[in-house]
């Protein structure tokens, strides 16, 4: 039976995925901070599906963490052939206040640092056997100027990318998720207001896993979840830098209020 190994897996986008792969009988690695729910979420999933469901209390800000979860991903007797690179948290911060400078770099910690160190094991592992599955949940606002957190999902798809060609031919893929407002508790655990956004930018947890899974199993490069946010990423991509940066600030002066 296949397993898959998510990160931040008890919350938003991770538990969904959780749950998709679940209902397709895929064993799971949840790993996550909060024990308690990391076991509640396990039972709940084990239970209604059937499957298996491993759980690892990591903090993925910490170097010693991130070594214990990879050490998990290459073990030969244990394999995983799916990794998901979920965990993360939203920034509503400035580098100009000196106050958050800890909670910008907790956030390069568990969003590139992270990733980097578990996608390396788990690309080795999966190399060695011949075949694997990494999803790197990036974000739409990789191609626009929203602080540091764009700054972090812009190296978090450059670096999927790269490891998508590196890993060319070997039956392994890397992906990158690149999702635009997802209905999840993400938006309100990081302070962002959201309310002010009309209903069609929004897009469904479920779908949006489910499209991501699908591109990955085809060896896709990007997943974007539906056509306006293909549009709105190619717009953002290869449309004036003027234009851009415009949009940049009005998105990031309106979670300002």
């Amino acid at each position: 039976m296949a397993s898959a190994l998510i990160t931040g897996g008890t919350s938003g986008i991770g538990y969904a995925f959780a749950q998709e792969l679940a209902s397709r009988g895929t064993d799971l690695v949840l790993v996550a901070r909060d024990a308690a729910r990391l076991e509640a979420t396990a039972a709940e999933l084990g239970g209604q599906y059937g499957i298996a469901v491993e759980t690892i209390t990591a903090d993925l800000s910490e170097r010693d963490d991130m070594h214990r979860v990879a050490e998990r991903l290459e073990d030969a007797s244990r394999p995983v052939d799916i990794l998901i690179n979920n965990a993360g948290f939203g920034l509503h911060s400035t580098a100009l206040n000196p106050a958050e400078v800890d909670v910008n770099t907790r956030a390069i910690e568990v969003m590139c640092v992270a990733v980097f160190i578990l996608s390396g094991a788990a690309a080795r592992a999966m190399k060695a056997r011949g075949r694997g599955q990494i999803i790197t949940v990036a974000s739409s606002s990789s191609s626009i100027f929203s602080g540091n957190y764009s700054a972090i999902k812009a190296w978090a798809r450059t670096f999927s990318n790269s490891l998508a060609l590196e890993l060319s031919g070997t039956g392994v893929t890397a992906t990158a998720l690149l999702p635009g407002w997802v209905r999840t508790e993400f938006h309100e655990r990081a302070g962002i207001n959201a309310s002010k956004l009309p209903g069609i930018v929004w897009i469904d947890s479920g779908k949006l896993v489910r499209t991501a899974l699908d591109d990955a199993a085809k060896g896709r490069f990007e997943s974007v979840p539906d056509w306006k946010w293909k549009v709105a990423m190619f717009l953002a991509d290869h449309g004036p830098r003027t234009l851009t940066r415009w949009f940049s600030k009005k998105l990031t002066n309106s979670r300002k209020h």
